[in-house]
């Protein structure tokens, strides 16, 4: 049994935690402070509480940070100025050098990284299909923390970076492209065209569209974040940042709808005519 530490247990940390938990291993996690949903979340997941961060660094020999990508540096940083020395896992949707950046940080105090990168949605059940794409020295390790659980957890070959730059690179097509879809309605209600280019688009894709918009407003907030990550991968890789520095607007204008009811198609580009 291994101690494994979760940062942390959001929507798609706790069903991380979940699988690591349903393997035997004994998952924490630091409460104080935390919201209801976030303490609801971890009581699903069975997870222990330790209070704080320093007693999650001093008791877990694994870490794992799952976070929203502009906590993702700021808590790696706080991990290893608790003088972590165990292994650290970057799981969340940051750029290939801000991985790097962090393992640097962690590596002054003693500890070692192994990159990730999560593809899907939250792997509560077997047959969610939710990758935890692994890259680094001590990957195996970690990816035997899964093993047989929920959540599926492949080694690619290459340095760290890898898991990294794969999350990026695929996350630029399944969100940027629903981000470039609700820009494309939005301008064509603004043009009063709208009606006609979903005459045009059929009824099959027309209602694909509605929800694939509307069904990511929730996540909008988070996905900001993860689109200027892309941006500045695609422009660390040599190529235009701009497309998904443009999503990351689109999603921020519809950051209001997070912890809100799905809303219906009319009440979407509203939000985004007004801006």
């Amino acid at each position: 049994m291994t101690v494994v530490g979760i940062i942390t247990p959001g929507a798609m940390g706790a069903s991380v935690a979940a699988a690591a938990k349903s393997n035997g291993h004994d998952v924490i996690w630091a409460g104080a402070g935390r919201s209801q949903d976030t303490v609801e979340r971890a009581a699903r997941a069975g997870l222990r509480d330790v209070g704080d961060h320093a007693e999650l660094v001093r008791e877990a020999a694994v870490i794992l940070s799952v976070c929203p990508p502009h906590l993702a540096e700021s808590l790696g940083s706080e991990v290893a100025d608790l003088g972590f020395t165990g292994l650290f896992v970057e799981g969340n949707a940051v750029t290939p050098e801000r991985t790097l950046r962090i393992a640097a940080k962690l590596a002054e105090a003693g500890a070692e990284t192994v990159d990730g990168g999560i593809i899907g949605g939250p792997a509560w059940e077997h047959g969610a299909g939710t990758r935890f794409y692994l890259a680094g020295l001590r990957a195996e390790e970690v990816s035997a923390l899964f093993r047989g659980s929920p959540l599926e957890a492949p080694v690619l070959d290459g340095d760290p970076g890898a898991a990294s730059g794969l999350k990026m690179t695929f996350a630029a097509f399944t969100k940027g492209s629903t981000a470039l879809l609700t820009a494309i309605l939005a301008a064509a209600e603004n043009l009063g065209v709208r009606a006609d280019l979903e005459r045009q688009w059929g009824e099959s894709f027309t209602d694909q569209t509605r929800a694939r918009v509307t069904a990511n407003t929730a996540k909008a907030w988070r996905f900001a974040g993860e689109m200027r990550e892309i941006a500045a991968t695609f422009e660390g890789a040599g190529l235009p940042g701009g497309f998904h520095a443009a999503a990351a607007d689109v999603f921020e204008r519809l950051a209001g709808f997070k912890d809100a009811p799905q809303p219906g198609i009319d009440a979407v580009l509203e939000v985004l005519k007004r801006r």
